[in-house]
């Protein structure tokens, strides 16, 4: 039986203790699982909010259907299945840089709980059920979904050619803000492209906190990244994303509901904005860039912050 402070076999060392998958998933599918994150789902809570934006947003400039309601489902189904398979893709790319670094080596590949073929073979498993969902789409849906495999493709090299991954990053884990507009709308628009730039930007923030618990071994092994670009001037980067994001944000908002849209439903709207602002106001000063566990806690935070905007959009829709 485990004790009180040790971690269950297997466990990867940034999970939460008694995460679902350590404690109750079966013992044969925890690797699998683990590769796919799901014992640190945040992060799919990161790509699905913008996915939900994108909707709810399309559906406030012009009325929700029950298409919508299927656009979220099959966005949440396709959520967990990308980011797994996003996941075990970067773990594969990744698996000599994790063994080298303090907090990935526990993960299944370099800790040698899977194969490299077991990993391949998950990989396209899930990518083939996200498929599945997406065929469900209208098609233009259908070819942006597939476009989004290129920066799916190139995020886990970017840390070895550029100071910037965490804008590769944005690019892939944000394509949600354009698919929802577009599965609602059969046309990519202005409001979508300003929301998923804001999207980038908040990306930026948040990757940036989570990089600096890395920094350390990052430099040890060279590996890129903005935390370690921006060193000490973190806080005043973060403030220009932060910025960023509100405004471009905003400036969608204001794109796609004027002139139809009623003042309180454009109201409502623009609290999205100001909500996930201040939230990550919030985190801005509560940073202390020399604490690993606090950036872990604040990375892990902005899955509420996502889920502001969600909220008024939703309200937004339905006045």
């Amino acid at each position: 039986m485990t004790g009180m402070n040790e971690r269950p076999e297997g466990q990867v060392k940034d999970a939460a203790p008694g995460n679902w998958v350590d404690s109750y998933a079966p013992q044969a599918m925890r690797p699998y699982l683990r590769l796919s994150r799901m014992d640190r789902p945040a992060a799919t809570w990161l790509l699905l909010a913008p996915c939900w934006w994108s909707v709810l947003l399309a559906a406030a400039a012009d009325q929700f259907t029950r298409a919508d309601l299927w656009f979220m489902i099959g966005c949440t189904i396709g959520a967990f299945l990308m980011r797994g398979a996003g996941c075990s893709w970067n773990d594969i790319t990744d698996r000599h840089i994790d063994a080298e670094v303090d907090r990935t080596k526990s993960r299944p590949l370099p800790s040698g709980q899977l194969s490299l073929r077991q990993a391949y073979i998950w990989m396209v498993l899930q990518a083939a059920i996200a498929l599945l969902v997406l065929l469900t789409f209208n098609w233009a849906t259908i070819l942006l979904g597939a476009a989004a495999l290129i920066p799916v493709a190139i995020y886990p090299f970017a840390k070895r050619f550029t100071w910037w991954p965490q804008v590769f990053l944005g690019l892939a884990i944000n394509w949600g803000a354009l698919l929802g507009w577009v599965a609602h709308f059969g046309t990519l628009g202005w409001p979508p492209v300003l929301l998923y730039l804001a999207g980038v930007a908040w990306t930026l923030f948040y990757d940036t906190i989570y990089a600096h618990q890395d920094k350390e071994d990052d430099t040890l092994i060279g590996v890129k990244s903005t935390a370690r670009l921006f060193g000490e001037n973190t806080k005043p980067w973060l403030r220009g994303f932060m910025m960023a994001t509100v405004l471009l944000m905003a400036g969608g908002i204001i794109l796609a509901m004027t002139p139809g849209a009623s003042i309180l439903a454009l109201a409502m709207a623009l609290m999205a904005a100001w909500g996930l602002g201040w939230h990550l106001t919030w985190q801005l000063g509560r940073l202390d860039i020399d604490d690993p566990e606090l950036c872990k806690r604040l990375f892990w935070s902005n899955r509420d912050a996502g889920f502001i905007p969600v909220l008024f959009f939703a309200v937004a829709a339905f006045v």
